[in-house]
């Protein structure tokens, strides 16, 4: 075999200070890749990684010969901090593969998110990335990361080119693998990159981190229109960042790659100065529950309603009862909800059986769930079992496309005019195969609720038209009113939660 020899390797969870541990059998549980396994998953027709490694495989295999030589994979729903005992075991795998390929590989790709966090560590993507080079050395060193990342010092310095995703929801995941694959030829053939970060105290809620419109989209599509313009420029990534990281180097940033480190410096700058022209907009509008509910009782047309407060894709359980309790006490029809993280209620629903009625107990015994109880209220209902399914799903549209997902011992249960998915592995609800794989209809829904608060928009996209999308305030541990939060180490003063925030340019 030919070709020049890449390390493969990645690190991928968004973590919720705020939120419960992140354990090993959250990423046993999702996406755990060692060797070899790294690239047979990557070049298979169904995936359990996201689309970055896939992307940037197919690229490599593409674009000519070469020698993967992968180490390992770990990836995990958003969560709390990691484990330091999960940490050890990964960083030890990291470790030794990279200390076995020494001297032995030409490049290094690795699939990192850039909001991680473990309970002693608040950077380990930058500590990745240092040792890295600390073992490997200057070797060209291409990282893919979420544009909902805080950007560190180390994360910058430690790569040659910085690749964030461009798209909020996230549907561009396997292009920035491409884009890395075609980078790292580059650096391969002997270009040298250079790059240049500004980070704003800028700490945007995150509904107000759209790409489609809003001032995010703006700036990400000047950036875009910049880069075109000037072939100096290799990359740009503005990276929204993400608030509940709760970390020092929390901020709206943007990274550019260039050939230049004038061309990088300037346009980073530039980019910084355009968002802070727009920092007034980066703000949250949400409709209180009682509006919603009476939304959901007379709207004309369909509506979608976000549950953004208890978005699992943030690191929030996906159980809190706020809209469920509502719609159902209130007599909402034809309504679906998806989708309800509680084992104990799906396992009793399989139990019970296809077609029995019984009491349908949710968040009960309260805290085996492993969430706050602050917001995880018991819930008990008369329920008739729909539909039952073992939760093996593949992910039909938006940021699950194509990627098999396990949701575990997973039921639909009917309580009034309400049907409510219940599964047993906790997800945010970003996927219309999540309902559709139990036989419910969405297009004949008058109401759908998700809990998610903006990866559902690339999945349901179909059904229901930004303006037919209703974000709701509720309590939770996403809540995009962030002056709900005890932040210990955001830095301070920082827009929108200090109004007399200032910003030098200089």
């Amino acid at each position: 075999m030919s070709g020049p020899r890449v390390a493969l390797l990645g690190f991928s969870i968004e973590c919720n200070r705020f939120a419960p541990v992140a354990t090993m059998a959250d990423f046993t549980g999702r996406c755990w890749l060692e060797g070899e396994a790294v690239v047979t998953d990557a070049r298979a027709p169904v995936s359990a990684a996201l689309g970055e490694m896939p992307g940037f495989v197919a690229a490599m295999d593409a674009a000519g010969p070469w020698q993967p030589r992968p180490i390992l994979l770990a990836m995990a729903e958003p969560n709390g901090p990691v484990a330091d005992d999960a940490w050890a075991r990964m960083w030890a795998l990291w470790r030794e593969g990279l200390e076995a390929l020494r001297g032995q590989v030409d490049g290094v790709y690795a699939v990192l998110h850039g909001a991680g966090l473990t309970e002693s560590l608040d950077d380990p993507e930058g500590t990745l990335q240092r040792l890295v080079r600390d073992v490997l050395g200057d070797l060209p060193f291409v990282c893919s990361y979420d544009l909902h990342a805080n950007v560190s010092e180390g994360m910058v310095r430690d790569c040659d080119a910085f690749v964030g995703y461009r798209t909020n929801p996230h549907l561009d995941m396997r292009e920035r693998g491409a884009e890395s694959a075609g980078l790292l030829r580059r650096l391969l053939a002997g270009e040298r990159f250079h790059r240049a970060h500004r980070r704003l105290p800028i700490v945007a809620p995150t509904v107000s981190m759209l790409t489609a419109q809003g001032p995010y989209a703006e700036v990400i599509n000047l950036g875009q229109q910049r880069a075109a313009a000037d072939p100096r420029i290799v990359n740009v990534s503005v990276m929204g960042g993400f608030a509940y990281g709760d970390t020092s180097f929390n901020g709206m940033t943007a990274v550019v790659t260039a050939t230049t480190p004038e061309a990088a410096e300037a346009l980073a700058l530039d980019l910084a100065r355009e968002a802070w022209a727009r920092r007034d907009r980066f703000v949250a509008a949400l409709t209180p529950l009682e509006e919603a509910t009476q939304r959901a009782l007379h709207s004309q047309v369909p509506l979608a309603f976000a549950d953004v407060a208890d978005n699992p894709g943030g690191g929030a359980r996906g159980n809190t009862m706020f809209i469920l309790r509502a719609f159902v006490e209130a007599g909402v029809q034809g309504c679906l909800v998806g989708i309800i993280h509680d084992p104990l209620l799906a396992a009793a629903a399989h139990a019970a059986g296809h077609g029995a009625r019984f009491t349908a107990r949710f968040n009960q015994p309260q805290g085996t769930l492993g969430a706050d109880d602050s917001f995880s209220h018991r819930f008990d209902a008369e329920a008739l079992v729909v539909a039952l399914s073992n939760g093996e799903v593949t992910g039909r549209r938006g940021i699950y496309a194509g990627t098999a997902m396990r949701l575990g011992p997973t039921a639909a249960l009917r309580i009034g005019g309400v049907t409510v998915v219940v599964v047993s592995n906790r997800a945010q609800c970003a996927d219309p195969a999540f309902f559709e794989h139990l036989g419910l209809d969405i297009a004949a829904a008058r109401a759908v609720v998700v809990k998610s608060r903006g990866h559902f928009r690339g999945g349901f996209d179909e059904f229901f038209s930004h303006d037919r999308i209703v974000e709701v305030d509720c309590p939770g541990l996403t809540s995009p009113i962030l002056s709900r939060f005890a932040w210990t180490k955001l830095p301070r003063p920082v827009l929108p939660l200090d109004a007399d925030t200032h910003w030098n340019a200089a």
